[in-house]
């Protein structure tokens, strides 16, 4: 029997929209495998790679990073920065740049680009040349990284970049990498020091503390291919360490005057040399050190070597008359003599084979001891010195640090007290003021300061706190050493007997003197020996060294003026740059007089 045909689909009611539904959901199904299968693709080939590059063909992988390259390259330390006692830099860490090359990029083109970089930086176009075409050996990986500069200034690098860019050269770059910069320019440049083209600290605090300051560079390695690097590719890093600060003792406003000061008293006399120390008097701080010639330590080649450093503690020479106050204080303490000591001084005084005489010409004079340091008579203090015997005058200069080094954590020459066997009546003479013994600056402060701090000795520093430096020995405020040099009776004594010296019609240096403070002084006129004939040769050292207010004093400056030429004197050379650098410490840490009577000593009997 025939069955009947069913009616066409389209003619049901509601059969179109079953059957649209069926055919979208099967199109959707296929996609989504074809999708899946596609996912499956890539994730199988990443496996089979990743599976061939770890285990089953390991020399393959390394082989193809050597052809392509691993860079290393340096992450530079930060340099700790050196600040004044206020925390304004001295000497200080900024942005600068390396400009590095990739020489497989800069090869074919590296004549040009050495153009540009020579003309753009000054540098060496040779130098650059062979980095731009710099080959490994055989056999090993291409070199994808060179130096062509450490260091620039951020600006300078860019401006050359550009200009290699704008050539139409690849293959150049920068990288960060800090440059030491002295914002101050030449103040405390002696002390400083300076790095090297290397970044090497190569003088002063920059090399003494140097293990403190630097830090420590770290790295980074990665993989490059086709001149870039592979995000995925191999890397690893090695932070650095950045460098500790080191806060000094010094004030940079204090520095700066004094250096301006000495520098003027040294041209306008044309002298050799010339230093200046300011100590606070109640703790040893250094609070300026100045050195004359000096030189400007963003550019420490265009000085000569002798002037870059420091000669404050490095040149040593016999300190003259300053040495009476040493002298005489350890007399006082002894109880052998007083202020008002009565001595007769005749006009020569023959010692051994050899005759002293005074700088100023006179007939027999009496002078009390007071009127011998107010008028600095040679022969009153040798003839007051004949109360000690050979072995307690050496004990006490010996006690005053001479002979020693002041250690403040630089090299510096520690000068010379003849040991105590080889003195003879004549050694002891010359010594008694100032001759015939040697010192630098540095110990001659010290050794006066210990009279202005009430008769205690306080080793001087330069580091507020405490540092180490690279030896391991540790310096500074924290660590300053003290000891008993005189009672504070004999100090006291002694520093009236220093007032007579800036005092009008008594003594040597009225004009050392400040309106309004009690200023205690004493000058000091050395000859010096010539380097070529080992002699006297009739060169001189004139200083000055003192501190205010003499009767509670709270600074000690001390001056020295080697070799000046013409008419000069310890009080006319070196007494006006004491006084202008002791008068802006006391206006600038305010201050003020003590209000009490001067010292009215008799000079005379």
């Amino acid at each position: 029997m025939t069955q009947p045909r069913r009616p066409a689909a389209r003619n049901r009611p509601g059969a179109g929209k079953g059957d649209q539904k069926g055919t979208l959901r099967g199109s959707s199904e296929i996609r989504l495998r074809i999708g899946l299968i596609a996912i499956a693709m890539v994730l199988s080939l990443f496996g089979v790679r990743l599976l061939q590059l770890q285990g089953l063909d390991p020399k393959a992988y390394a082989a193809r990073a050597d052809a392509e390259g691993l860079v290393t390259e340096p992450l530079p330390a930060k340099r700790g920065n050196i600040t004044d006692r206020n925390g304004v830099p001295l000497a200080e860490t900024v942005t600068g740049v390396m400009i590095v090359a990739d020489p497989q990029r800069t090869r074919a083109n590296a004549d040009k680009i050495a153009k540009i970089l020579a003309d753009k930086l000054e540098l060496d176009y040779f130098d650059l040349l062979d980095n731009l075409r710099k080959t490994a050996p055989a056999g090993k990986p291409a070199i994808r990284f060179t130096y062509l500069a450490r260091r620039v200034p951020a600006t300078v690098a860019q401006r050359a970049l550009d200009a290699v860019k704008a050539a139409g050269y690849k293959g150049v770059d920068t990288r960060p990498d800090p440059v030491r910069d002295y914002p101050a320019r030449d103040v405390a440049a002696n002390l400083l020091g300076f790095l090297g083209t290397e970044g090497k600290p190569l003088a002063g605090l920059e090399l003494a503390f140097d293990k403190r300051l630097a830090g420590k560079d770290g790295h980074e390695t990665y993989e490059v291919g086709g001149g870039n690097r592979i995000p995925l590719g191999e890397n690893t890093e090695v932070k650095p360490v950045n460098g500790k600060d080191l806060t000094l003792t010094l004030d940079r406003d204090v520095q700066w005057y004094a250096q301006r000061v000495l520098r003027t008293a040294v041209e306008n006399t044309r002298a050799e040399s010339g230093a200046a120390i300011a100590l606070d008097t109640k703790t040893g701080e250094i609070l300026a050190l100045a050195d004359y010639p000096t030189y400007d330590a963003n550019a420490p080649g265009k000085s000569a070597k002798s002037d870059r450093g420091s000669r404050a503690l490095n040149d040593v020479y016999e300190p003259g008359s300053v040495e009476k106050v040493l002298t005489t204080s350890s007399l006082i303490d002894a109880g052998k003599v007083s202020p008002r000591t009565r001595i007769t001084v005749p006009p020569a005084l023959p010692v051994m084979d050899r005759t002293i005489h005074d700088y100023f010409q006179h007939d027999r004079i009496r002078l009390t001891l007071a009127g011998v340091i107010a008028k600095s008579s040679n022969i009153g203090t040798v003839l007051a010195a004949r109360q000690f015997d050979h072995a307690q005058l050496w004990q006490y200069l010996d006690k005053f640090g001479l002979g020693h080094g002041a250690g403040i954590g630089m090299p510096e020459s520690s000068g010379v007290l003849p040991v105590l066997p080889s003195w003879t009546d004549l050694t002891q003479a010359n010594i008694a003021f100032g001759q015939g013994l040697s010192v630098n600056a540095l110990q001659m402060v010290t050794a006066v300061n210990a009279v202005a701090n009430g008769g205690e000795l306080i080793s001087p520093s330069l580091i507020k706190g405490r540092a180490s430096n690279n030896l391991g020995a540790e310096y500074g405020t924290d660590v300053a050493k003290r000891s008993r040099v005189v009672s504070p009776q004999a100090a006291e004594q002694t520093a009236r007997m220093m007032e007579m010296v800036t005092t009008e019609g008594a003594g040597t240096a009225p004009g050392a003197g400040i309106a309004g403070y009690r200023v205690a002084g004493k000058t000091g006129t050395a000859q010096q020996v010539g380097k070529a004939c080992k002699c006297y040769d009739g060169s001189l050292a004139v200083s000055f060294a003192g501190f205010a207010p003499a009767d509670d004093p709270r600074f000690t400056v001390y001056v020295v003026i080697q070799k000046p030429q013409g008419a000069a004197s310890g009080g006319g050379t070196a007494g006006p740059v004491f006084r202008k650098i002791l008068t802006y410490l006391l206006q600038k840490y305010a201050v003020p007089p003590t209000n009490t009577p001067p010292a009215a000593l008799p000079v005379e009997w």
